[in-house]
């Protein structure tokens, strides 16, 4: 499920493979943009936002991907065998004389002016992982709407930038609040929120880079040990005080809670 750290790592191994080196190859397999050619055009840099990436390119131009649920960026050497998935689920091509980028199942692609990316990310709250992180500014989003859930607006990527529903329930749990409570019944929220705020910055700059490994950690204990204190968890015992953990929907998506260490209402 790609949140913020798995989206700053595909950005870090696509700018790793493509940048400052010119396109041999161009694909982009959605109808609006099949016509458009990068090919020649030298990659500029590959920057993650939020859970959006931008590839600049020279000439003024940004391929804007979302991965969201399903979507995802793999880099091959040139020449190998693709193994993401079958061809029809290929959304883009970019190719240089040493490596393959190839995107597959991307719901959000496109091609704009590198002018333009406010246009695409404008709406953002500040990134986790990006250098306009402000735990503060953060917190001050999430208060915005006091009666809103705290799962839903930790969610929401106009408050931050980067959490996905994995890091929504484990940080709900840390705050020892059920994903329900509304922001403003938080004890002190204007301490309590950069404070949650500043514990989604650490939990995924530590899920990044090598030290991951591919594998989302937000435990601390190593192998061998859970990784997760409540998500994808339920009916299994609470790592903290043993009470079956609970699942619900929120929003429509799976939603992980210790009925004893968190309080707050429940459905």
């Amino acid at each position: 499920m790609p949140e913020g750290d798995s989206v700053h790592r595909a950005a870090a191994r696509l700018h790793a493979a493509l940048a400052g080196r010119p396109l041999t190859r161009s694909d982009l397999r959605v109808p609006r943009f099949a016509t458009a050619d990068l090919t020649g055009r030298t990659t500029l840099d590959v920057t993650p936002r939020g859970k959006h990436l931008l590839a600049r390119f020279e000439g003024g131009l940004t391929l804007h991907s979302h991965l969201r649920m399903d979507g995802a960026w793999h880099v091959f050497p040139a020449g190998a065998r693709w193994r993401g998935g079958p061809d029809y689920e290929v959304r883009a091509v970019l190719g240089t004389a040493e490596h393959t980028a190839v995107g597959y199942r991307l719901p959000v692609l496109e091609l704009i002016r590198t002018a333009d990316e406010d246009q695409a990310v404008g709406h953002l709250g500040p990134d986790l992982l990006g250098p306009d992180w402000d735990p503060d500014r953060a917190a001050a989003n999430l208060l915005a709407v006091p009666d809103r859930p705290l799962g839903e607006a930790l969610l929401d990527q106009r408050n931050l930038a980067g959490i996905g529903n994995i890091y929504k329930s484990e940080l709900c749990f840390l705050a020892q609040a059920t994903p329900w409570t509304p922001v403003g019944a938080l004890p002190d929220p204007p301490a309590t929120l950069p404070r949650i705020a500043s514990a989604a910055q650490r939990l995924l700059a530590a899920n990044i880079g090598d030290r991951a490994r591919g594998r989302r950690n937000t435990t601390g204990i190593g192998r061998p040990g859970p990784d997760l204190f409540v998500y994808g968890r339920a009916r299994r015992p609470c790592l903290r005080c043993g009470a079956p953990v609970r699942e619900a929907e929120q929003d429509g998506r799976p939603t992980y809670w210790c009925p004893r260490c968190q309080t707050g209402p429940t459905p």
